[in-house]
């Protein structure tokens, strides 16, 4: 689900009580019950009306949890003791509310009147009143309340303690930029379907539909917009002149390089991003296998390659367990996007801070071994298997692949030559917002003919 940049242009719409309990209840169900935060939108948006109402939503929603340690550190000093259990939907109400105060254009009487209103309950009549309170206290007491939390790294960074060690160590000289980058508004990138039009020529549709442009060094088919947008104002959406894309994520494309006529295997393949861009590259003339362990987004797969007038084989299945006709055949290039920890994108998936386990690092590595191990027989002698992760952490790149390196003895090495990334064991790892890009691990293999 894409991110409205609603503070850009101008202010956020203030809208009324419906929005704010909306957001409460998704980042409740992000912190108390783990649900992943495009999840839970896609539970509460469908209730209210397209538009302003939506809109505010999300930006509370990613706000609150980009600041999270930040608000749940004044809210600890607000409300002097902890809040039950039973009255964590309240809580966020009341990190929603700070959120409006210290982050957005909403005037101050306006956020805080639509926040209580959206605390009215005729089981807990005093709950307005305590959401009131404690967002007119912060309203007189923010700037000692935000001194005497400043010091604490997590409030400084907005990461979990584990996360931030880890940077640390992984990063020496550059976790503090990453954690800043992390923190920010990530870029709306398009990338262009180039059997439908060409970079240039969409680019000039943007200009006359009043959408500013520019395009992406590294990758060919990208155009980054100045602000973004609906995908409804974006020219041809619908007739599949272009998708939604970050230009990290476009060059897995350009490094497998399918050509016409070779068999392509693109492992864990939803949403279908990647998927698409192979068949837009090789002319759409491959025999592609797009393989995902969840039959439902396998559909949504579907469904985007429609839009775009593009078809694949589809199979479910698991990739660290080959089974079925797909894993009957053999391939000439594979894609293989594993599951990791994706520490590179959270600049646009702020949840992942909050759901990712210090353990999770260890048992995702294991995981991609596994992957890695049983993908790599379907590769045919001379193949190339793109290695991809949006990950910034050794364990799950660099790392993964040296010691896979080194228990296979048919697989080797291409290195990878190009202007963008930093070079890592081998592959180039991008690091986020460095070159305007979200964070990803690239690593190219192929297979001795003996």
């Amino acid at each position: 689900m894409a991110e409205p940049n609603p503070r850009e242009d101008s202010p956020p719409p203030v809208t009324g009580a419906a929005p704010r309990i909306a957001a409460a209840a998704v980042v409740a169900e992000v912190r108390e019950r783990g649900r992943s935060l495009s999840e839970a939108l896609a539970e509460q948006l469908p209730a209210l009306p397209e538009g302003r109402d939506r809109a505010l939503v999300q930006e509370l929603s990613y706000g609150t949890l980009r600041l999270l340690p930040r608000l749940k550190a004044l809210t600890e000093r607000l409300v002097h003791k902890p809040v039950k259990a039973a009255d964590r939907d309240l809580e966020a109400l009341v990190l929603i509310g700070l959120y409006q105060l210290i982050a957005t254009r909403i005037p101050p009487h306006a956020a805080v009147a639509a926040t209580v209103a959206a605390a009215k309950s005729p089981g807990r009549p005093w709950a307005a009143g305590f959401v009131n309170a404690l967002l007119r206290r912060y309203e007189r007491e923010g700037a000692q309340l935000e001194a005497q939390i400043q010091e604490i790294p997590q409030v400084r960074w907005l990461f979990p303690e584990w996360l931030l060690a880890r940077l640390q160590a992984a990063w020496p000289g550059r976790w503090s930029a990453i954690c800043e980058a992390s923190n920010s508004r990530p870029p709306m990138t398009l990338r262009i379907n180039r059997l439908r039009t060409d970079r240039q020529a969409y680019a000039q549709r943007l200009a006359a539909a009043g959408v500013a442009c520019r395009p992406v060094p590294f990758a060919d088919a990208a155009l980054r917009l100045d602000s973004a947008v609906p995908v409804e104002r974006l020219p041809g959406f619908d007739e599949g002149l272009v998708s939604v894309q970050d230009a990290g994520a476009q060059l897995a494309a350009e490094l497998l390089d399918a050509r016409p006529g070779d068999r392509v295997l693109d492992a864990c393949a939803a949403p279908g991003g990647k998927t698409a861009h192979i068949l837009e590259r090789a002319g759409a003339d491959l025999d592609l296998t797009a393989l995902d362990l969840d039959p439902e987004r396998l559909k949504r797969l579907v469904q985007g390659l429609d839009r775009l007038g593009l078809r694949a084989r589809t199979a479910v299945g698991d990739a660290s367990r080959p089974d079925g006709n797909w894993a009957q055949g053999r391939y000439h290039r594979i894609l293989l996007d594993v599951p990791c920890s994706a520490t590179g994108v959270i600049r646009r998936h702020p949840d992942i801070k909050w759901l990712r386990r210090d353990a999770d690092i260890a048992e995702l590595a294991r995981l991609q071994r596994r992957i890695l191990d049983a993908i790599w027989p379907l590769l045919v002698p001379g193949g190339v298997l793109v290695y991809a992760t949006c990950s910034v952490l050794p364990e799950e790149n660099e790392q993964q692949v040296a010691s896979f390196l080194e228990r296979t003895p048919d697989a080797a090495m291409v290195p990878i030559a190009a202007a963008w990334g930093l070079p890592r064991g081998g592959g180039r790892q991008i690091l986020p917002e460095v070159e305007g890009m979200d964070g990803f691990f690239y690593a190219r293999l192929t297979k001795s003919a003996s």
